[in-house]
């Protein structure tokens, strides 16, 4: 379906956050890669070896016990905007487990309009990201890395660079507890949108926990996030007498996740995401926008994980995720 230019783009500018820390470019890196991280509220740099997509965000968390997974998703937006995703974890001898993930943002066939109003014809935009991670264990401790293409085309404006995550956890080694952070698009930019442009990359720093209490079928995870980005806080443009609170300035920072597992092969998942909540509060109240709900169901080697998260009233964004372990089948297969 067509669809104007400005609308797709007002609309991805408002998933990616991109109202906090100035006009960054490449902001759809900043949009959850996969369903479990969307339905946790969209940020989580500390829940280890649960899920190999969690690379998008802390290569750290992705360990050996991933190997062989193979992954595939889709994010369902408005106006017919949609995310694909793709992920592997080969296992190489004697350099360990590799997480090689690709995803695709499409804005889909566009209408172009000139500074009058009148119609240009149609186009299609869109934006990929390539990465490629790694993990290494020390004691109780984990330390990951990736390097990541990204590329957009915007209106025929194109534009690529070349990022690194840096990432650590910190894995208790009886309880429940884990501890991470991550330097998230650490890099340059290798090709402006134009020759008057000068992009700006959405770096970040992060610093996140989960616990899992020892005999309550629930897990916490508790991320700060924005923290290159402190007192840039959102102000709604509308209101220029808008005054935020303190508190308020806070939760900006902060996204919270909670699993309740009900079986070990069922969990629900349930998000809230501070920032998201002041964006897309309107007059009539912020209702359901910031939170998010979603559920993992795995049946022997196959997990899908689907997510919901409301964003205007009577629209939201819905995404789901097939996880297969590949290395599991074969081994049975091996086996017989």
């Amino acid at each position: 379906m067509k669809r104007s230019i400005v609308i797709a783009l007002v609309l991805v500018v408002s998933l990616a956050r991109a109202q906090t820390g100035g006009n960054a470019s490449f902001q759809f890196l900043e949009i959850p890669a996969h369903s479990r991280l969307a339905a946790l509220g969209g940020v989580n740099v500390s829940l280890a070896d649960r899920d190999g997509n969690f690379v998008f965000n802390n290569p750290a968390l992705v360990g050996d016990t991933l190997a062989g997974l193979a992954s595939a998703g889709y994010l369902f937006y408005l106006a017919d905007i949609g995310q694909a995703t793709f992920l592997y974890t080969p296992e190489i001898k004697q350099a360990g487990v590799f997480a090689v993930g690709v995803r695709h943002l499409n804005y889909g066939e566009l209408v172009g309009y000139d500074a009058s109003g009148s119609e240009t014809g149609t186009f299609n935009s869109g934006e990929t990201e390539i990465v490629i991670g790694k993990a290494h264990q020390v004691g109780v401790f984990r330390v990951g890395a990736s390097v990541k293409g990204v590329f957009s085309n915007l209106a025929g404006f194109r534009g690529s660079a070349l990022l690194t995550d840096l990432g650590g956890v910190f894995i208790h080694p009886k309880k429940g507890i884990t501890a991470g952070l991550v330097i998230r698009n650490l890099g340059f930019v290798l090709n402006e949108f134009s020759e008057t442009s000068n992009s700006d990359l959405p770096f970040d720093v992060q610093l996140g926990t989960t616990i899992k209490p020892e005999h309550m079928p629930l897990r916490f995870s508790l991320t700060i996030y924005n923290l290159a980005r402190l007192g840039k806080a959102y102000d709604d443009p509308a209101d220029p007498d808008d005054d935020l609170s303190s508190v308020n300035k806070i939760m900006q920072h902060v996204t919270m996740g909670f699993e309740v597992l009900i079986h070990k092969n069922v969990n629900l998942l349930m998000g809230y995401n501070g920032l998201r909540q002041q964006e897309l509060a309107n007059a009539d109240g912020s209702g359901m926008r910031g939170l998010t709900l979603g559920f993992s169901v795995r049946m022997k080697q196959v997990e899908c994980v689907a997510s919901r998260a409301s964003y205007s009233a009577g629209n939201a964004a819905y995404s789901v995720t097939l996880n297969v372990n590949t290395k599991a089948l074969l081994m049975k297969k091996t086996e017989l």
